[in-house]
């Protein structure tokens, strides 16, 4: 099994900036992409921004110019750089582990996730 741990969500101001950080203990050799997602209250899951083992990343276009996905491999630790945050950007944010190369945004493909960490932007 591969366990997820979130760190870095809290309160900011509408163009703010947080660093999210997720760190993967467990059987992580298994696992080929790490990604974020986000579920805000009262509407679906969705992604944010993944990447695999090879550094191909894909961003939702909601985030495009303000996020950056990185990961080090050494530390089994992967990142979200949150810049000019928006009130949309509000939700749980969720880090999670799968086995595929080039995932997408496609949930289903991640079996490992953490528990989550709240991002709230305020206007």
């Amino acid at each position: 099994q591969v366990q997820m741990v979130e760190s870095g969500g809290g309160s900011v101001q509408a163009g703010g900036s947080l660093r999210l950080s997720c760190v993967a203990s467990g059987y992580t050799y298994i696992t080929n992409c790490m990604g974020w997602f986000r579920q805000a209250p009262g509407k679906e899951r969705e992604g944010v921004a993944t990447i695999d083992r090879a550094g191909r990343v894909t961003y939702a276009d909601s985030v495009k110019g303000r996020f950056t996905i990185s990961k080090d491999n050494a530390e089994r630790t992967l990142y979200l750089q949150m810049n000019s945050l928006k009130p949309e950007d509000t939700a749980m944010y969720y880090c999670a582990a799968g086995r595929y190369y080039e995932p997408g945004l496609i949930g289903d493909r991640f079996p490992y996730w953490g528990q989550g960490t709240q991002v709230t932007v305020s206007s």
